[in-house]
């Protein structure tokens, strides 16, 4: 008789079943990790039909869509009748009306049915989107659209845009900014509201010059980040540095001591008394040789303020406890 004969059946199942089970599980993680990896709201890249006799042209649309073709005409999109013009190589479906809503005849055949050509009204956010980056995913700004926490939240370029009866004429925006941002992001137009903040509500700032609204790489949709601080370096180089000493805070960025929108407390930090800012991180002191100990001196009113002595909290060249810049 062999070795495994005089094995328990249940030796022998126990060899087997894995050996047959287990190759059907990979296969159907492999295939749950590729659903799992397809990013939400993702739609099919729109290819316009290459027929030139699918197509009728800007000005027949123009007969029956007047109002919207005049003000179409004064946005930039209008460059877009020029297009086949301007490049041969584009072909049909690239000019004009027909270069968002797909060629024309069949519409125009129908008596304007419009089961015959494509209208955004009822179209999923990641359609319309599809749509749009047509034309615009070449642009760096737009390039990431794809990805964003708009589109993923279910944002559409048209939630934000209008291509036929913009307020803001120049990005097609619906409202000016920051109105247009506020329409969703209550939280943070309650942050600007407070006293001390960034200018934004003055015009002075735009929330697309630390944010990417069309998407990115970086939590927030930050423009750039290292540290998530490199964005504020655009305004305030001078705290910047590279320093001699580095004050290990700025490791983690700006905002583990300061609300970037804004604040109730001076300097847009997150805590009215400095002291309490700075114990929030410095809570013991460990010296060389002795156990950790209380760091802070006497918390009295006149020593409230840990920057009365340590006047260059963001770095020094001179002082590796930040006496002096």
């Amino acid at each position: 008789m062999k070795f495994w004969q005089r094995l328990p059946i249940f030796y022998f199942l126990a060899a087997v079943i894995p050996a047959v089970v287990v190759p059907f599980a990979h296969s159907g993680d492999k295939k749950n990790a590729t659903q799992q990896t397809k990013p939400v709201g993702q739609a099919k890249a729109y290819v316009a039909p290459t027929d030139p006799a699918l197509y009728v042209g800007s000005e027949t649309c123009k007969t029956c869509h007047e109002d919207i073709y005049n003000n179409f005409a004064n946005t930039p999109h209008f460059v877009t009748t020029m297009q086949g013009k301007l490049d041969a190589h584009k072909g049909p479906g690239w000019d004009g009306c027909e270069a968002c809503h797909g060629p024309g005849k069949e519409h125009v055949d129908g008596g304007g049915d419009k089961s015959k050509i494509f209208t955004f009204k009822d179209a999923s956010p990641a359609t319309i989107s599809a749509r749009c980056l047509n034309c615009h995913e070449s642009n760096h700004d737009q390039s990431n659209y794809g990805r964003s926490a708009h589109l993923q939240s279910g944002v559409s370029c048209l939630d934000c845009h209008s291509p036929h009866h913009a307020k803001e004429g120049e990005f097609l925006l619906k409202d000016s900014s920051p109105r247009l941002c506020y329409s969703c992001h209550l939280d943070v137009r309650a942050q600007f509201a407070r006293p001390f903040r960034h200018r934004v509500n003055e015009g002075l700032l735009q929330c697309n010059d630390c944010h990417n609204p069309h998407g990115g790489f970086e939590r927030h949709q930050l423009r750039t980040a290292v540290g998530q601080d490199e964005v504020c370096y655009k305004c305030h180089a001078d705290k910047q540095g590279p320093f001699v000493y580095q004050h290990e805070a700025k490791l983690e960025g700006c905002v583990v001591c300061h609300s970037p929108h804004g604040s109730t407390n001076q300097r847009m930090l997150k805590q009215n008394q400095v002291n309490l800012l700075c114990i929030s991180c410095h809570s013991l002191n460990a010296s060389v040789g002795a156990a950790a100990t209380p760091s802070f001196h006497n918390q009295a009113t006149k020593y409230q303020a840990c920057t009365l002595c340590h006047v260059a909290v963001h770095g020094s060249n001179t002082s590796p406890v930040f006496f002096t810049p």
